[in-house]
């Protein structure tokens, strides 16, 4: 049996099964302080005969696993997590193989294994909510370099109307700060669930979405892009999406069909413990191998 742990900003969500994506239980644990959430964490795997554990863990994280610090949450602005080493804290309680990284590349492995990508050897996950994440496959592998991409937070095109400074505490108006949730929520005066029948919100969502998508088909060239993330339970957002993007692209490179190649989540809301599952299956496969 296998553990997961999808480790997000407000909550830790744990689970046990298989790589298949069987669950066969899991609970949410609050995000508070390390201490607290982690003796949660424990308590819940040690009623398990575990093989081994995967994280998929909020960021940004060290995956570098040459680095001294590697399995420790970094810089995040969650202070009480900052260089937190989460792997090391689950090897001293278990003993067992660990498998490590982004929330979000653990929801793109799960996609491409189980869900929208299936069969497909590269793919784009994206979530659009709290905050804006993005986890690539590429050639098969999850894409990592001198650390994890952070999509999120590329720059974009101000739209002219737009007077808003942005949300991002480091950036201001990245792509994070003018499209996630909380900047839609400032920006507008009322949460999102609020906002539905404003065309000019979703409007401006798409405008800002349909720019990164632009980047990152240029760059990462992905064969299914899947968004995710509580602000794309507004599917309105898609069509907006849909009608930006080839004014963008303008011709340069083909696309193809857009309701089939920018989707939802094929695992709707389970794509990050799945994929943290997946993460705890590779971790056992390596030791064995």
């Amino acid at each position: 049996m296998l553990g997961a742990i999808e480790a997000g900003g407000t909550k830790f969500v744990c689970a046990v099964g298989d790589e298949l994506g069987n669950i066969a239980e899991s609970i949410q644990i609050p995000t508070t302080v390390p201490e607290e959430t982690m003796a949660e964490v424990i308590r819940f795997f040690k009623k398990y005969d575990l093989e081994a554990i995967g994280i998929g863990s909020f960021g940004p994280i060290d995956v570098n696993k040459e680095s001294p610090t590697y399995g420790n949450i970094t810089s995040t602005p969650k202070t009480a997590w900052k260089d937190y080493p989460l792997v090391q804290v689950m090897k001293d309680a278990f003993s067992l193989p660990v498998g490590f990284n982004t929330d979000v590349n653990a929801a793109a492995l799960a996609e491409a294994t189980l869900g929208a990508a299936k069969g497909l050897d590269s793919c784009l996950y994206i979530t659009i909510g709290t905050g804006i994440g993005a986890g690539a496959m590429v050639q098969g592998k999850l894409l990592e370099g001198l650390s994890h991409p952070e999509m999120g937070h590329i720059l974009v095109r101000r739209h002219p109307n737009d007077t808003y400074a942005g949300k991002c505490p480091y950036h201001h108006d990245c792509l994070e700060g003018l499209a996630a949730g909380p900047g839609i929520e400032e920006r507008w005066g009322e949460k999102g669930n609020n906002l539905v029948d404003r065309k000019e919100v979703w409007d401006l969502e798409g405008y800002y979405l349909a720019q990164a998508l632009m980047q990152y088909i240029l760059i990462l060239s992905p064969k299914k892009i899947i968004l995710g993330g509580g602000v794309m339970n507004q599917k309105q957002v898609f069509t907006y999406i849909y009608n930006y993007l080839p004014e963008l692209i303008n011709n340069y490179v083909s696309l193809p069909e857009l309701s089939d190649y920018i989707v939802s989540p094929g695992l709707g809301n389970y794509a990050g413990i799945n994929g943290s599952l997946l993460l705890a299956y590779q971790a056992l496969q390596s030791e064995n191998q």
